[in-house]
């Protein structure tokens, strides 16, 4: 049976990182790629790293049921995860890997209680989180401000996950990742 490996953090705590990293060493993995309204950033490619999409597309979609999840996570940006994504990964009989925000997570997990394993990323802790978001150079003050309380207020939602993985040192961190997901590769189905 595939695996949806739900990775969630708050931003800055390096769940992208860790999904890339075992994107790139599991060929048995797939990424799915989330919906957004926000807008998309010079590197990000579309339908790679999200499919940028219009807030009225956005809510047509929701009106027609097409997501497993969906949220606005800031005032007027949406993200969500499309069911044909879902499915279009589950046709290729791959695990699923998903960067996800902690509510999507649980309301994946939730739709999927069998299939769905929710894996918490941690910081060491706020002031390392705040530091790696600045370093990122990619909000302003405001942003900053709401990413940081949004984070306070997601570090409460971890005991709901299955597996926490503390980002401290990347490279212990990656190893960890590996473990877990070699664990469920490795099990008989």
């Amino acid at each position: 049976m595939s695996k949806l490996f739900l990775f969630a953090a708050p931003s800055g705590a390096g769940k992208t990182t860790i999904v890339r990293h075992l994107l790139s060493k599991y060929n048995q993995l797939s990424f799915s790629i989330s919906a957004t309204t926000r807008p998309r950033r010079p590197h990000e490619v579309d339908g790679k790293d999200y499919y940028f999409i219009s807030s009225d597309r956005f809510r047509e979609l929701i009106q027609q049921e097409a997501f497993v999840e969906w949220e606005e996570v800031y005032e007027g940006l949406y993200y969500g995860t499309l069911r044909s994504e879902v499915g279009r990964l589950w046709a290729d009989g791959k695990h699923i890997l998903f960067d996800i925000d902690v509510k999507g997570a649980l309301n994946i997990k939730a739709a999927f209680p069998e299939e769905a394993v929710a894996i918490f990323v941690r910081p060491p802790s706020i002031d390392a989180l705040a530091e790696r978001l600045k370093a990122r150079g990619t909000e302003d003050e405001a942003s900053f401000r709401k990413r940081i309380s949004r984070a306070t207020d997601e570090l409460a939602y971890e005991n709901q996950f299955d597996l926490t993985l503390i980002n401290d040192r990347l490279p212990i961190a990656l190893s960890e990742a590996e473990q877990l997901i070699e664990r469920y590769l490795n099990q008989p189905t």
